[in-house]
């Protein structure tokens, strides 16, 4: 478990490093822009600050960054080793490697997809400072209850494959999921936090980057950790899977 759960920080470290890059090169210029929109509001109603910040922007959005991109990583690593330790052998005849990737993608799905659809990111200066409680709490709450019904999910797919299948197991396990998750977004509040004025492009961008950023540290996690286990299950010559990435 030590060796597997070392593996999974090591992968989140390296998707780490591969969010940075995707959030600096893509998300920075649209926060850049919302900071702009702000200083601009700011002047024409006469609150624009001449102090200093605590901390610059150049060092925001570099070191900064990077500091919380590589810690999320490893805990993302790290979490997905230890579904994949609970998992490995128990969904069906898959590969160490393709084990990961499932677990990977549920995982972007459940923690970072539908939460996203229902409360997306958002930009500095696009949010009004009354709405930040009334969007932190359901946010929170949806994530969750998608963690919950996506392990629900699992379940009801791994009772169901003898009976009808692994591929129909699946696609039922799969709509159950996305109904449930539907009607739990359908019933959370929708929380009207955006000034009106506000450059819908700049919005467009950064959500874009936002998601996209999760994509590319789910995917990047799996692939990673994927290889890493299974190339230690190929070295391990007549071990099953399972054992092996033990």
């Amino acid at each position: 478990m030590r060796t597997l759960l070392i593996r999974g920080m090591i992968a989140g470290l390296a998707a780490g490093l591969a969010y940075f890059l995707f959030a600096y090169l893509f998300g920075e210029p649209s926060v850049e822009a919302a900071i702009g929109y702000e200083d601009q509001v700011a002047a024409a109603a006469g609150e624009a600050s001449t102090e200093e910040p605590l901390v610059s922007r150049g060092i925001q959005a570099t070191l900064g960054l990077a500091t919380a991109a590589l810690i999320y990583g490893v805990v993302v690593g790290g979490i997905l080793s230890l579904v994949y330790a609970s998992m490995v052998g128990r969904v069906g005849r898959l590969s160490a490697r393709a084990t990961a990737a499932v677990i990977a993608g549920i995982g972007f799905v459940a923690v970072a997809l539908v939460p996203f659809i229902k409360y997306p990111a958002n930009p500095p200066a696009s949010t009004l400072d009354t709405t930040v409680g009334q969007r932190t709490g359901p946010f929170m709450v949806l994530i969750i209850v998608s963690v919950l019904l996506a392990v629900g999910a699992v379940m009801l797919g791994r009772s169901l494959a003898v009976r009808m299948g692994s591929w129909n197991a699946t696609l039922v396990a799969a709509a159950a999921y996305l109904v449930a998750v539907g009607i739990v977004g359908f019933l959370l509040p929708t929380v009207a936090e955006t000034p009106t004025d506000f450059p819908a492009a700049v919005f467009y961008d950064f959500r874009v980057a936002a998601i996209g950023g999760q994509l590319v540290l789910w995917t990047a996690v799996g692939l990673v950790f994927g290889a890493l286990i299974d190339g230690r299950s190929r070295r391990r010559s007549g071990s099953p899977v399972g054992t092996a990435a033990r």
